[in-house]
């Protein structure tokens, strides 16, 4: 199986350098998706000779997380690890992570909460409401639906690649679970906080997300 690890960055000058030094100790090909960073992202990535695909501007996690499964499918890669560009991924849940995908399943999450209870927080509260959406509409049970260190095989790639409208969410795993047919295992990780920077999820954009993930996967997924 050829697994390629997609790091999607925006603004990440700070970690992505550490980032792409620990995937290629691990032994793993990889790109970086610079999303249109305003700040050193592309410079270091050139300078350094990675491996990266340079977008003009800020398109969004999605997006990047496509043109990485493009590069991927055009490239004979058949599995796609997701794995952040801020330092709160660890190399050594890839291998949990790709094993899953060669013992059958076609989407495997790394999930904080398979092993461990979630904290009592806002952003678990979300979390926990998303697992209820995503179990009333396709009867499967995930953790932490939103945790951004998946895997992908080659049938969720083939999907992914056709269909323009799905991105890295948890709307889109509802999705191929449901529509698809597809499985999905959730392997425990732990993430480590990020090395600089800050999350684009402030408290205004974390309501947006929630709405919208409220609606693509009660309404949308059935009409995509």
């Amino acid at each position: 199986m050829n697994v390629l690890v997609v790091i999607p960055a925006y603004n990440e000058e700070g970690s992505i350098g550490r980032v792409v030094a620990s995937v290629i100790a691990a032994g793993y090909d990889y790109v970086v998706v610079n999303d249109g960073s305003t700040d050193g992202t592309a410079a270091l990535c050139k300078e350094n000779s990675f491996n990266y695909i340079d977008l003009p501007v800020n398109r969004g996690i999605a997006a990047a997380f496509r043109a990485g499964v493009d590069y991927a499918l055009d490239n004979g890669f058949d599995c796609v690890v997701q794995f952040d560009g801020d330092g709160q991924h660890r190399v050594e849940y890839i291998e949990a992570l790709t094993d899953g995908i060669r013992h059958g399943y076609d989407i495997v999450i790394g999930s904080r909460f398979v092993d461990a209870k979630k904290p009592v927080r806002l952003r678990a509260l979300g979390s926990n409401m998303i697992s209820g959406m995503i179990k009333a509409t396709t009867g499967a049970s995930i953790a932490d639906p939103t945790s951004g260190m998946r895997a992908f095989g080659s049938r969720a790639l083939a999907v992914i690649g056709e269909h323009r409208n799905l991105g890295p969410e948890p709307d889109t795993i509802a999705y191929l679970v449901r529509k698809q047919g597809m499985k999905v295992l959730e392997v425990q990780v732990e993430m480590s906080e990020r090395i600089s920077g800050k999350s684009y999820l402030n408290m205004r954009q974390s309501v947006f997300y929630m709405g919208r993930m409220t609606a693509s996967i009660l309404v949308g997924q059935f009409f995509k």
